[in-house]
């Protein structure tokens, strides 16, 4: 664990993953090479013209790769023949739940770039359309239409689900419950070297997977498979606080986890220290098990190496949902009626037989049933065809804004520290009128509204040549205590961060010493992470990059920590570390987030702070 990884490939991944869903950042990104939460260019902004009409698709992360196919097929098909003038279909990667934000707020699309200001959208559910059309506008949303499905489903690496009962054995909701609830963990099954039972999910206010796992608990505690109220979610309050304990953290993407989750696995680790379960769609998993932990575009030339330890698909006994990947022609008044007709083309497109063909290719399962699933639906990769046999309806609109409302409630509760450098270069301009320290304070208070008063919070800042009674080097905003109404003085008292000395960067001894305080209050019952914030490569710490890995990575073993730490790295501005920064995150199970683009520090931040 603490050698650098492959570190281009692996940093180039696993930041853009963590960009791409903090939206504009993300559509910059994906529009450089038509697409993909790997895709980055310094070329260019934004789409060159071809001189055909221009159509933007937003799509989930994972459909990047298929809709690039499927729009060079569309310029050979009936359906563009028949337009008028040639059309150009593009997609760009913005997480289903950001683009359903940024249509219900009825401003403008949030680019300067109008290139990638959509005419198409496809989420990876119809949840999605229908919540914007309840909060805005039906006609916003159009008429969409599915044309591709995949079920979601929990993927365990293959000796965990095999000591569940997997395949001969049905494994329930209520099963995972109650490994989760069971203080033996894995011990309970026999199994005792992997400690405590994990579990993966992502944030439901941004993830379509997050989102169908709270409603299937839901479905589950209320022994349903259909007909599911709000009635029903208020009474699963306590069956799904017991699932969330369980939590390791959440995120936008599953991205992030299967690329930590692949790493170890690759390292020997087979990631029993760091997920038991993750909860995620049937064609994340397929490509995973192809070597594609993040689902990234592809590059041309690139080879992908397969896990040591493949991932299974277990099909929740009580059912799951699907998501059923719309595609509709946005009602938005920037689409201009060439754009319209051009969309509704290539959605017509979307549901023939040669675009049903495309499909199983990418891990997605067609609609049209007489195409057939090919030898990537197979027990090699980890899933079952037949399955799931029981399938979850989507429930109406006012049932799934409760499951939000109650997930706000029941998730698990974190402990967060947040460690902000301080140093000198901090005073650099970001462009937009801000210094960087500007950015960082702004963007720490941007994110207090999404911690509950129970959640406990606290920020240290880092510099040479101050001292608290956290050690040299330290200086403290506020200690690591639940927040309580206290969010209005932490605000302020983050502001004070703009009259402090400033001076080196002692990046390594602050971040061994942030994690020395946080593993010894950290509890098993709460997300337990700190946040790190620089701008630059260490000055001035008497500890080494890797005497700080050794030290920090020593409770990554098999089992693990029932009360691990992880660590959220961000990398500020253009002359942060990123290699460091990396090594940091992922020897703790954490992840980096990439703001090398400093403008956007406050949507890192809230991508950031999604995970709690």
């Amino acid at each position: 664990m603490s050698e650098p990884r492959n570190a281009r490939r692996s940093i180039a991944r696993r930041t853009t993953t963590a960009l791409a869903t903090a939206a504009i950042a993300a559509l910059v990104l994906a529009a450089c090479t038509g697409g993909g939460e790997d895709g980055s260019s310094e070329e260019s902004q934004g789409f060159p013209d071809d001189g055909c009409t221009h159509i933007t698709i937003a799509t989930s992360s994972e459909k990047v790769n298929m809709l690039d196919e499927l729009a060079t097929a569309f310029k050979d098909s009936p359906e563009h023949d028949g337009l008028d003038t040639c059309a150009t279909v593009r997609p760009t990667n913005v997480s289903s739940g950001n683009a359903a934000r940024y249509l219900t707020a009825g401003d403008d699309w949030p680019s300067d770039d109008r290139s990638l200001w959509p005419t198409l959208w496809s989420p990876a559910s119809t949840v999605w359309t229908d919540r914007v059309a309840a909060a805005a506008s039906p006609s916003l949303v159009g008429a969409p239409a599915s044309f591709t499905r995949t079920p979601v489903v929990f993927g365990m690496p293959e000796p965990m689900a095999k000591a569940l009962g997997w395949p001969a054995k049905p494994i329930s909701i209520t099963d995972l419950e109650g490994l989760c609830q069971n203080p033996d963990g894995w011990g309970s099954v026999g199994k005792d070297i992997w400690g405590a039972f994990k579990i993966s999910k992502t944030n439901p206010n941004t993830s379509t997977t997050g989102l169908s796992t709270i409603l299937m608990q839901s479905y589950e505690a209320s022994g349903k498979a259909e007909g599911l109220t709000s009635e029903d979610v208020d009474a699963s309050a306590d069956f799904s606080r017991v699932f969330e304990e369980c939590v390791i953290h959440y995120g936008d993407t599953t991205g992030n986890v299967l690329s930590t989750l692949y790493d170890e696995t690759q390292n020997g680790a087979n990631g029993s220290a760091y997920v038991s379960a993750v909860a995620l769609e049937e064609t994340s998993l397929l490509n995973y098990n192809k070597g594609n932990p993040d689902s990234h575009t592809v590059q041309p030339g690139e080879t992908l190496t397969p896990p040591k330890t493949k991932l299974v698909a277990v099909y929740p006994a009580g059912g799951s949902m699907w998501s059923d990947n719309p595609v509709t022609v946005l009602g938005a008044d920037w689409v201009t009626a060439e754009q319209r007709a051009a969309g509704e083309a290539f959605a017509e497109f979307l549901q023939t037989k040669p675009a049903q063909q495309v499909l199983p290719e990418y891990g997605f399962r067609p609609l049209d049933e007489s195409v057939a699933l090919g030898d990537l639906f197979t027990a090699k990769f980890g899933v079952d065809p037949a399955q799931p046999a029981v399938t979850l309806p989507k429930p109406e609109v006012d049932v799934i804004s409760t499951a939000i409302d109650q997930w706000t409630q029941v998730r698990k509760p974190s402990s967060v520290l947040e460690l902000i450098d301080i140093s000198g270069s901090m005073d650099d301009p970001i462009g937009d009128g801000r210094s960087r320290l500007d950015g960082a304070i702004e963007g720490a208070q941007t994110t207090l509204g999404h911690f509950r008063s129970s959640d406990e919070v606290g920020v240290w800042a880092f510099t040479t040549g101050i001292e608290s009674e956290e050690g040299e080097g330290i200086q403290v905003v506020r200690d690591v205590t639940a927040l309580g109404a206290d969010g209005e003085n932490l605000d302020s008292s983050l502001d004070d961060l703009r009259y402090a000395q400033r001076n080196g960067t002692p990046l390594y001894d602050a971040v061994l010493t942030a994690y020395e305080a946080m593993k010894e209050r950290a509890e098993p019952g709460r997300i337990n992470a700190i946040v790190v914030l620089s701008d630059g490569e260490d000055t001035d710490s008497a500890t080494s990059l890797d005497s700080l890995i050794a030290k920090i990575g020593k409770s990554t073993k098999e089992g693990g920590d029932d009360a691990p730490v992880r660590i959220f790295t961000i990398a500020y501005g253009e002359g942060a570390d990123p290699t460091a920064l990396q090594r940091i995150a992922d020897v703790t199970g954490g992840q980096m987030f990439d703001a090398s683009d400093a403008e956007r520090i406050d949507l890192v931040f809230a991508s950031v702070i999604n995970n709690f």
